[in-house]
């Protein structure tokens, strides 16, 4: 039997939602020092395979974003600005996460 789009969609949230809990909690560990901190941020915003984590957010809200620019009706934008706002807004504060993994690890790559 084949999954709907929706059933597909809907695990994927939950997969997510259990990998972004397992980073809150080693964030939050009380044992985090401040090398470990920028090597956990840099996973998030810098090059990794397959791609950034942030990024990647900011580019599934664009695409969502467009695609609620189609269906919309009369292309209000009620639907489609609040997630162009949101991808934009998570952009915008790369940079500065960027910035808080190079002062947490000045000697460049975190182990």
């Amino acid at each position: 039997m084949t999954r709907t789009r929706i059933e597909r969609v809907r695990a994927a949230v939950g997969i997510a939602s259990l990998a972004l809990q397992q980073i809150e909690d080693d964030l939050s560990a009380d044992d985090v020092d401040q090398e470990e901190l920028a090597a956990i941020l840099s996973e998030l915003i810098e090059d990794t395979d397959p791609r950034p984590f942030i990024p990647a957010l900011a580019q599934l809200l664009t695409v969502a974003a467009r695609r609620a620019e189609q269906v919309e009706p009369d292309r209000d934008g009620d639907a489609s600005c609040p997630l162009h706002e949101a991808a934009a807004l998570i952009n915008d504060n790369a940079s500065p996460q960027t910035h808080a993994t190079r002062v947490l690890d000045p000697q460049g790559e975190a182990a």
